[in-house]
């Protein structure tokens, strides 16, 4: 008898699965086709004969991320495309559905921490120097402009290490130059000047610049969860967003991505290898204890 209720208690689950999936494939292709950043919740609510509030939390759970952010998210990628096609900042606001260039201004400053006037220019003009070193953790490229090191990559092949730099700096003057800032971040990889003071040249939304300060946070040997980040910054149910944050991190080992693991203990995850974050925890696993003995 517990058998025959237990199968019926699946197939009850699969089957509001199935209708939940059904429910918001619904709402998302009603939110892509729209391409409007001032959607608002009844709107979504209307197409979808369910109550906004039931929307929020369900959209939310699926997602990771309302249904408001999910249309800020994707207008804010439309309006990329647009800008790439050479259209104009008043042509992009009217075919984003904004009111005028003020509110597009808002929506990239707020989600890229530039104007987009800066992104339709995608770094044009900003010279950016990088070199290829050997470190403890491997062979890595380090590139900075005048303001700070803009990247720490690490990779064997030197040639991926370039393209990924210049897909960072599309527009950007690129060139092959040894600096004194590159060598400075080359000794610290090194294990020579381990008090090496380095100053960053940073580039991303508001929401990635917190978490990677947030990274800056997790004392070397220690780890984190990407739940334990997301409750620091006063939202424990972003653990997804957070994650997704941390592997856009571009200063490897600097900004401590290395240091974030899954609840479970489990090393995994990393944009640079799992052997390379194993070594890296490794490294100052060992660092701590010299210091704690």
């Amino acid at each position: 008898m517990i058998r025959v209720v237990y199968l019926s208690s699946i197939k009850y689950h699969l089957y509001m699965n199935k209708a939940t999936y059904q429910q918001m494939q619904t709402l998302i292709d009603f939110i892509v086709e729209r391409k409007l950043y001032d959607l608002s919740l009844d709107e979504v609510a209307d197409c979808s004969g369910m109550s906004p509030a039931h929307i929020q939390k369900l959209f939310t759970q699926w997602v990771g991320v309302s249904p408001k952010q999910f249309s800020r998210y994707l207008s804010l990628q439309y309006a990329k495309a647009l800008l790439e096609e050479g259209k104009t900042l008043e042509q992009t606001a009217l075919n984003t559905g904004l009111s005028g260039t003020g509110r597009l201004h808002d929506l990239f400053v707020d989600i890229v921490a530039m104007t987009p006037g800066e992104y339709k220019q995608q770094g044009s003009g900003l010279g950016i120097a990088y070199s290829f070193f050997d470190t403890l953790f491997g062979p890595c490229l380090i590139a900075n402009t005048n303001k700070g090191v803009c990247a720490i990559l690490f990779d064997e092949n030197q040639e991926a290490l370039v393209e990924d730099l210049y897909a960072r700096y599309p527009k950007g003057v690129i060139h092959d130059e040894v600096t004194d800032a590159q060598q400075q971040v080359a000794s610290y990889l090194q294990g020579l000047d381990t008090h090496a003071k380095i100053k960053l040249h940073l580039q991303g939304s508001n929401f990635q610049l917190q978490v990677w300060e947030a990274l800056l946070s997790i004392p070397e040997g220690a780890i984190a969860s990407y739940g334990s980040i997301a409750h620091s910054l006063g939202q424990p149910k972003i653990s997804r967003a957070v994650g997704k944050a941390v592997g856009e991190n571009p200063i490897g080992y600097i900004i401590p991505c290395h240091r974030v693991l899954k609840a479970t203990g489990e090393i995994s995850g990393y944009r640079w290898g799992v052997s390379r974050k194993r070594m890296m925890l490794g490294y100052e696993a060992v660092r701590r204890h010299e210091r704690d003995v």
